[in-house]
Formats: structure tokens, C-alpha cells, sequence
């Protein structure tokens, strides 16, 4: 019995990493239709934002303070995600849209140079990130299970993340004005809602997101250039199996893949894992093709 509740604590805890990485994701392909392929280096650039706030802090705040880092931290990888991402989207991404395969190999060159631009930054080796003090440790909550605050922080890390954009898309005016383009762009425009606005804002903030993921990993290990790329297809199949464009499909299709892939490798092996987690999620899009979570629409094609 503590065995299988520690391998459903830990399902859930990959499960709120693979949400994380995939919500701005899944904001950003299911209104615009771009397929991403630079994702993953968003991740990165939170990732470092992360390692460059921590040298910031050691070199210039008192010891005394270091512990509070990590809070700033999450700030700054958001913020500088979201610059890079509002940055990409005007200069590139806006010129292909309604052409995926150009905007697949536009991103995802978009990411080979982004990695080049941290090697030729950071150097190639992969750095560390030091956890604040009261990060480490872990809460135990019967004999022979104890789960490390590390995981604990990343899921209500994701609950806040998830609540936000909640509370954005559905409460506020810009997301009822993001809700719209997504629903029918052409009459969004007729009545005076500006595409290209929600477009750049809606790319930045799925990217500002996408840093945050990379903050957070920085808790499990080390980080290298070619972080993101460990993530980008897991974070793809969480949006394929979850329905473009529903936050619930997103924490359905990550439940999903975490809980059982977490299981699958603790009966097998990580390798027959992650193939038991794709043939299932390839059986289940034979049955709904159009994921967990539909989305409705006033278009009329």
C-alpha cells in the first residue's frame, strides 16, 4: 500500500511538470494554430533566468536573504520568457501564420539558435541550480513515505500557475477577448477586437508560461542548452491527448500520461514505459480523435 502511494505521489508531481510545460503550449497552438517547435527553449530561458538570479543574489545580496531567490526568481523567468516570446511572435511567427509546416521549420530553428545563444553564454556543460534551504527536506506522512517539499512547492507552483490563467481566460476582458479570436477570428475582427494584439499577447504569455516550467525544473537537476528538448514531445502529446485549447483537457491529458507512464515504468522499465504510455495514447485518439476535451466553436466550416 505505501509503495503504490508514493508511485501515485510521484505520477502526480510528473504530472503537474508535464502541465506546467504544456499549458502555455496549449493556449498558444489552440488560438493561433502554431506548432511551436521553439517551446522547449523557452523552458530553457526560465531555466537560466533562474541560475542568472541566483549568481545575482549571492554576488550582491547578504547571505542572510539568498533563501528568498527563488521567489524573484519565478518573476524574472516569466518575465524575460514572456520578452523573448512577444519578441518572436512579431518579428516571425505573425508572417506564417496559416502555414504550419513553415512555422514548424521557422520555430524550430528559432530553437537550434537559441541553444547555440546559451552554449556561446553559458558554455556547454550543464550548471546547477541551489534549492533555497527551506525547499529541502521533505514532509512525512507515514512511516516509510516522505515526500520531498521540492515536489510539494512544484504542485502548488502549478495550482496557482493553473488558477491565474483560469481566472484570466474566463474572467477577465482580455481573455474573454482571447475566448473570441479562438473562437471565430474573423468575427472577432468585424467587431473591433484586434487579432494581431491577442495574437502577440497570447504567444507572450504561453511562453512567459513555458518559464516558469523552467524555474521550476531547475529544483529536479542540473540544466544544459538542450533542456527543452527533453520535454517538448511529452508536452505535445499532454495537449494532443487533452484537446487543443481547454485548460481541463490540459490537466486531464497530464494526469493521464504522469499517473499511468509513472506506473508503467515501476512494472517494467522506463523504456517499455514510455512506449506502453504512446501505444495508449495512440489506441485512445483512434477512439477521439479530437482528444479528451473538445472545443466548442461558432465557426461555421
Amino acid at each position: 500500500m505505501e509503495v503504490q502511494l508514493l508511485q501515485l505521489f510521484n505520477g502526480i508531481s510528473v504530472s503537474s511538470i508535464l502541465l506546467l510545460i504544456a499549458l502555455g503550449l496549449a493556449i498558444t497552438f489552440g488560438l493561433m494554430n502554431v506548432i511551436n517547435m521553439a517551446h522547449g527553449e523557452f523552458i530553457m530561458i526560465g531555466a537560466y533566468s533562474t541560475y542568472v538570479t541566483q549568481l545575482f543574489f549571492t554576488s550582491n545580496i547578504p547571505a542572510d536573504y539568498f533563501g528568498y531567490y527563488f521567489v524573484l526568481a519565478i518573476l524574472v523567468s516569466f518575465a524575460v520568457a514572456f520578452i523573448f516570446g512577444f519578441v518572436l511572435e512579431i518579428s516571425l511567427i505573425r508572417f506564417l501564420y496559416g502555414r504550419p509546416l513553415d512555422s514548424l521549420l521557422a520555430t524550430w530553428g528559432v530553437g537550434l539558435v537559441l541553444q547555440q545563444l546559451a552554449r556561446s553564454i553559458f558554455g556547454a556543460p550543464n550548471v546547477a541550480v541551489q534549492a533555497p534551504a527551506w525547499l529541502n527536506g521533505g514532509l512525512e506522512v507515514m512511516d516509510g513515505i516522505i515526500l520531498p517539499y521540492k515536489r510539494l512547492f512544484i504542485i502548488a507552483l502549478v495550482a496557482v500557475v493553473l488558477l491565474a490563467m483560469y481566472l484570466f481566460i474566463y474572467r477577465s476582458n482580455a481573455g474573454r477577448r482571447m475566448r473570441a479570436v479562438m473562437q471565430n477570428r474573423e468575427m472577432a475582427a468585424c467587431l473591433g477586437i484586434s487579432t494581431r494584439r491577442v495574437d502577440s499577447m497570447t504567444f507572450a504569455i504561453g511562453s512567459g508560461i513555458a518559464g516558469i516550467a523552467g524555474c521550476a525544473i531547475t529544483l529536479l537537476g542540473s540544466i544544459g542548452p538542450s533542456l527543452g528538448t527533453y520535454y517538448i514531445v511529452d508536452a505535445f502529446m499532454v495537449v494532443v491527448l487533452g484537446g487543443v485549447g481547454k485548460l481541463i483537457g490540459s490537466v486531464f491529458g497530464a494526469l493521464g500520461i504522469g499517473v499511468t507512464g509513472t506506473f508503467f515504468e515501476y512494472w517494467t522499465n522506463a523504456s517499455i514505459g514510455k512506449v506502453l504510455v504512446f501505444i495508449v495514447i495512440i489506441a485512445f485518439l483512434q477512439w477521439k480523435p479530437k482528444g479528451l476535451v473538445t472545443m466548442r466553436t461558432r465557426s461555421l466550416d
